[in-house]
C-alpha cells in the first residue's frame, strides 16, 4: 500500500502548480463534492464547518508542443494524423516519427503504446499496418503488415509486460497476439489469433501490466489479458499456455454504450492484488482476481457501482481514485472504496477526439458489423489516459493535462483563499488516513503523520496571526469576543490533537496575550480538555493566569471542576480554594499534591452542621477513601489504598481532635460531628465499608471498635433523636444477622433502647418511635429480644404496628384485627385486611374462622354499626355474606 500510495517518478513538468485555468467552466465544476471525510477525528465537540467545495485539478493545454512545429497542422486534428511528435516531459519537442508518404500509404495514427522502459512504440493505423519506433533515436524498427485480416483498421495496439509480446485489436473484431523476434539481426512479427471477430466482436482489450515493485507478484506469470466484446467480458491467461480464466456476461445495456476495462493493482484485506474495473452504460463492476494456492486463478465480484450517466471513458489514477467521463464530456472523479463521486469537471474547452472513423474503417471500404459501428460513435480509447496522477487529454487543437493537486496544494489553495478552518479540517483528514484521492503523501503512517504535523502547526501560526491582523480595533466587547470564540477553540482543539502543546502554550500563547480578549477565550478553551483528561499538566504560569482569570470572571465551579483534572503537585492554591468554598479543589489538591487524606477531613469536619454542601462533600469522601476510590473521580493508588483506609479509621476513632487544649471535654469529636450532621447517612457508609470486611483482622477491629463509639455517643444521649438512636441499632442489627458476623453488642444495649422507645410516658414522637422498632425488627432485630418482653412493651406503648408484626409472625390473625380495630389511624383499613386474607390462598381454613369469629366477637362487644356491616358484605365468601346476615 506504501508503494501505491507513492508519486509516479516522471510526470509532466508543469510551470505552475497553482494555477487554474477557470475559462469555460460551468458552475457544476466549480462546486465540487467534499473532499475527505466530514467525521474525521475527535471533533465532535468542534462548530461543524461545511466543506468549500475546491478544485482537486490544475488543468493545462500542452500548446508548447504543437506550437514547436513550423506547420501545426500537420498533427491536429488527430483523425487526420498521419506523423506525430514525440515530447519530453518539459513539452519540449525530440522526435517528429512518420511522414507524409507514410500516411498516404497506412492513413492515420489510430492506436498507440509505449513499453515500460519508454524505448519502444508501437503504433497502428488506420489501413491495418502496425510500425515499432524506437524512441531514442526516432528510429523505424518494424513494420508489420500481415499481423491480421487486410481490410481492418487497428482499435488497438498494447505492450505486455513481456517487452517481445503485444496484442493487438482490430475493426473485425478479432485479437492477436504478436511476438517479436529477432534472428541473426533480423527483427521478425509472428502473430497468433487469440479471439475471433466471427464469435462476438471484440472493441476493447487491456493487458495486465504490473508497476515496477510488483513485477514479481505471483498473478504476472499468468500474462493476463482481459478483453471486452459488445455481449461480455473475458480473462484470459497468455502463459504457461492459453487459459480462459473468467467470462461474464454483461446486464442488458444500450447498444451504443463503450465498453471499457482497466486493470490496478490495490492493497485488500492485507494483500495487494489486482482488481478489473469495467464497464458497458452507467455501472461500473469491480472483479478482484487473486492466484490461489493450488495454483488457479480465483475471480471475486466486488460491490459495483452505479452513476447516472452514461460512461465513455475509464481510467484509475491510483489505487483508491478513478477517472470517468461520460457521453456529455464531463469528467467525473470517483473514489472507489466510498464510492463517492469526489469532483465533476467540464471537458468542453477540450473538444475529444473519438475514435469512430476507426470503428467504421472508413480506410478500408466500411467493413465493419453495424453494431460495431453503432458503439464506435462515443469511442474515445486512445484520447484520455492517467500516468503519475495526471489525467492526459487528446483534443482536435491541443493535448491537455489535468494533475491530481498534492496534499500540499490543496491545503495551500485553501489558504489562499483564508479558509484556515477548512484547511485544518482537511489536514486532520490527511493525517488519520481519512481524505480521499490523495497524492504525495507517504504510505507509512507514521511518516505520513510527521509529514502532515508539521504543515498543520504552520497553519496553525498561520491562523493565530490572521486572527490577530484581523481583530476588530473598535467596537462591542462582544464582537471581539466572537472573533477569537471563531478561532481560538480550533487552535486549542488541534494542538492537542496533534500533541503538540509547546506549540500551543510556548508560541500560540505568548502571541494572543496581547490581546485580554484573546487571552482570556484561549484560557476559558482550555476547560473543555482539561475536564475531558486530555489535557492534564500545565505550567505554573499558565495556571496561575487560569486561576485568576476564573477568579475575576466569578467562574468558580468551572475552576473547581478543572483543578480536580490537574496535575497541582507544585503550585499552592489551597487557600483560594477554601476563600470560595471550592472543597472538591481542597481534597483533590491535597490527595494528590501531597498525599494527604487526613486533612481536608480534620479542617472540613469542624462543627458546622449547618454547611450542607461540605457535609455532603464529607461523606462522600470518606465512602471514597474507604472503598479505595480518588475523590472525586477515578482510583486511589494501589500502594495507598490499605494505608488511606487505616489512616481514616485513626482519624475516626480519635479520642480528641490534633488541635485539643486540655481543657477539651468532647471525645470523638469526628464522628460525633457526622452523626450530628447526618447519622443515617454517616451509618449507610459505614454499611458499605464493613461489607468488605472479610478476612481482614486489622479490619474487623476497626469495625469494633467504631460500633463502640456509637454506642457509647448515642445510647442515653439526649442530643440524638429516637429515629438517630433507632437507626444505629438497624444498622447493628443488620451487621449482626450477617452469617459471617464477628461483631459483638451487649443484649442489654437492646433491651435499653427497646425501653427508650416503647416507654409509655413519653407522647413525643410516637409515629418516629414506633417506625424505628419496626424497622429494627424487620431487618432482623427481633432476634435480639425476648418476644414477651417486646409484646409486653409495645401494647403498653400502643404500638400496634409492632404487635401486628408479632401477631403475624405467628400466623396469629385474629389478633391482627384487634391492632387495626384498636388503631385510630388505620381503623379504616381493617375491612380491605379482612379481604385479603379471607380471599388469599395460603391461609387455612382454620385461621380463616378464627378471624370470622373475632368479627362476631366484636359486633357482640361493640354492637352493629351500619359502616362495619357495609364494609363486610364487601369481603369474603358466600358463608362470610350468611354471616352478615344473621348479623343483621
Amino acid at each position: 500500500e506504501s508503494i501505491l500510495s507513492q508519486e509516479g517518478e516522471d510526470p509532466i513538468v508543469l510551470e505552475d502548480t497553482c494555477t487554474l485555468n477557470t475559462d469555460n467552466m460551468d458552475a457544476q465544476s466549480c462546486e465540487t463534492s467534499s473532499v475527505a471525510s466530514s467525521d474525521s477525528g475527535d471533533l465532535a465537540h468542534l462548530k461543524r464547518h461545511k466543506f468549500t467545495l475546491i478544485k482537486m485539478f490544475c488543468f493545462w493545454s500542452l500548446d508548447r508542443i504543437s506550437s514547436t512545429s513550423e506547420h501545426p497542422t500537420d498533427y491536429f486534428p488527430y483523425s487526420q494524423m498521419n506523423s506525430f511528435p514525440v515530447a519530453d516531459t518539459n513539452q519540449a519537442l525530440r522526435l517528429c516519427l512518420g511522414s507524409k508518404t507514410t500516411g498516404a500509404e497506412f492513413g492515420a495514427v489510430s492506436a498507440l503504446s509505449i513499453n515500460h522502459d519508454c524505448s519502444r512504440l508501437l503504433c497502428g493505423f488506420a489501413k491495418g499496418q502496425i510500425t515499432m519506433w524506437d524512441l531514442a533515436n526516432g528510429k523505424l524498427l518494424r513494420t508489420i503488415t500481415d499481423a491480421h485480416p487486410p481490410g481492418t483498421a487497428i482499435l488497438h495496439v498494447k505492450f505486455t509486460d513481456d517487452p517481445t509480446v503485444a496484442i493487438s485489436n482490430d475493426s473485425g473484431g478479432s485479437v492477436f497476439e504478436l511476438t517479436f523476434r529477432r534472428v541473426m539481426g533480423m527483427r521478425s512479427c509472428d502473430s497468433r489469433c487469440l479471439f475471433s471477430g466471427s464469435k462476438g466482436e471484440v472493441c476493447c482489450i487491456e493487458p495486465l501490466r504490473a508497476p515496477p515493485d510488483f513485477t514479481d507478484h505471483p498473478i504476472m506469470c499468468y500474462s493476463l489479458l482481459a478483453m471486452a466484446s459488445l455481449t461480455k467480458i473475458l480473462v484470459i491467461g497468455l502463459k504457461p499456455t492459453l487459459n480462459v480464466w473468467m467470462t461474464f456476461p454483461y446486464t442488458k445495456t444500450d447498444p451504443s454504450s463503450v465498453p471499457h476495462l482497466a486493470w490496478q493493482f490495490v492493497p485488500v484485506q492485507k494483500m495487494v492484488n489486482p482488481i478489473l474495473a469495467f464497464c458497458k452504460g452507467d455501472s461500473i463492476h469491480f472483479l478482484l482476481v487473486k492466484k490461489e494456492e493450488v495454483g488457479t486463478i480465483h475471480v471475486i465480484k466486488q460491490r459495483q457501482l452505479h452513476l447516472s450517466c452514461d460512461i465513455i471513458s475509464l481510467n484509475w489514477i491510483n489505487s483508491c481514485t478513478l477517472v470517468l467521463v461520460d457521453s456529455h464530456e464531463k469528467l467525473h472523479v470517483v473514489d472507489r472504496p466510498s464510492h463517492e463521486v469526489l469532483e465533476t469537471q467540464d471537458l468542453e474547452q477540450v473538444q475529444l477526439v473519438y475514435n469512430s472513423q476507426h470503428f467504421k474503417s472508413l480506410a478500408t471500404g466500411g467493413n465493419v458489423s453495424q453494431a460495431l459501428a453503432l458503439v464506435g460513435e462515443k469511442a474515445c480509447y486512445q484520447s484520455v489516459s492517467t500516468h503519475a496522477g495526471q489525467i492526459i487529454c487528446l483534443g482536435t487543437k491541443s493535448a491537455h493535462i489535468m494533475t491530481l493537486r498534492n496534499w500540499k496544494e490543496r491545503l495551500d489553495c485553501l489558504l489562499k483563499q483564508e479558509d484556515f478552518v477548512e484547511a485544518l479540517t482537511l489536514a486532520w483528514s490527511f493525517h488519520e488516513g481519512t481524505a480521499k484521492a490523495v497524492v504525495g503523501l507517504p504510505g507509512d503512517p507514521k511518516k505520513r503523520k510527521e509529514a502532515v504535523s508539521d504543515k498543520m502547526a504552520e497553519i496553525l501560526l498561520q491562523f493565530a496571526e490572521y486572527a490577530l491582523k484581523k481583530c476588530p480595533e473598535q467596537g462591542k466587547i462582544q464582537v471581539m469576543g466572537q472573533h477569537f470564540q471563531d478561532v481560538i477553540p480550533v487552535l486549542v482543539e488541534y494542538c492537542l490533537l496533534l500533541q503538540k502543546v509547546d506549540l500551543l502554550f510556548n508560541q500560540l500563547y505568548p502571541r494572543l496575550l496581547e490581546n485580554m480578549a484573546a487571552k482570556g477565550i484561549f484560557l476559558e478553551s482550555l476547560e473543555t480538555h482539561i475536564v475531558a483528561n486530555r489535557l492534564g499538566h500545565l505550567s505554573t504560569a499558565i495556571l496561575r493566569d487560569l486561576l485568576a482569570h476564573y477568579h475575576d470572571s466569578g467562574m468558580m465551579d468551572s475552576l473547581e471542576r478543572c483543578i480536580v483534572h490537574l496535575d497541582v503537585t507544585n503550585l499552592d492554591i489551597q487557600q483560594i480554594c477554601w476563600n470560595n468554598q471550592l472543597y472538591d479543589a481542597v481534597i483533590y489538591i491535597y490527595n494528590r499534591g501531597m498525599n494527604d487524606y487526613i486533612t481536608p477531613m480534620e479542617v472540613s469536619s469542624a462543627p458546622r452542621y449547618e454547611d450542607v454542601v461540605m457535609g455532603n462533600k464529607l461523606l462522600v469522601y470518606l465512602s471514597c477513601c474507604l472503598a479505595g476510590r480518588a475523590y472525586p473521580l477515578g482510583d486511589i493508588p494501589e500502594d495507598l489504598v490499605v494505608q488511606v483506609k487505616n489512616q481514616v479509621f485513626e482519624f475516626l476513632i480519635r479520642l480528641h481532635s490534633g488541635n485539643s487544649s486540655q481543657e477539651e471535654v468532647v471525645t470523638f469529636p469526628f464522628i460525633r460531628t457526622l452523626l450530628h450532621f447526618d447519622a443515617r447517612e454517616f451509618l449507610n457508609v459505614l454499611a458499605m465499608t464493613f461489607d468488605d470486611f472479610q478476612n481482614d483482622k486489622q479490619a474487623l477491629e476497626y469495625q469494633q471498635r467504631i460500633v463502640d463509639i456509637l454506642l457509647q455517643l448515642m445510647v442515653d444521649n439526649p442530643d440524638f433523636t429516637p429515629s438517630q438512636v433507632g437507626g444505629l441499632f438497624t444498622f447493628l442489627a443488620r451487621q449482626l444477622a450477617k452469617p459471617n458476623n464477628t461483631l459483638f453488642v451487649n443484649r442489654k444495649l437492646f433491651d435499653q433502647v427497646l425501653e427508650f422507645l416503647c416507654c409509655p410516658d413519653d407522647d413525643s414522637r410516637h409515629a418516629e418511635r414506633q417506625q424505628v422498632l419496626l424497622e429494627l425488627l424487620q431487618v432482623g432485630g427481633v432476634v435480639q429480644f425476648n418476644e414477651e418482653k417486646l409484646f409486653t412493651l409495645a401494647e403498653k406503648a400502643a404500638f400496634y404496628q409492632i404487635c401486628e408484626f408479632l401477631y403475624e409472625k405467628k400466623h396469629l390473625y385474629d389478633g391482627i384485627i384487634d391492632c387495626y380495630l384498636k388503631d385510630p389511624l388505620r381503623k379504616a383499613e381493617i375491612f380491605n385486611y379482612i379481604h385479603n386474607l379471607l380471599s388469599m390462598p395460603g391461609y387455612t381454613s382454620e385461621e380463616k374462622n378464627r378471624v370470622r369469629h373475632k368479627v362476631l366477637q366484636h359486633i357482640q362487644v361493640s354492637g352493629i354499626h351500619t359502616n362495619f356491616l357495609i364494609g363486610l358484605t364487601k369481603v369474603g365468601t358466600i358463608y362470610d355474606k350468611i354471616l352478615v346476615l344473621r348479623c343483621q
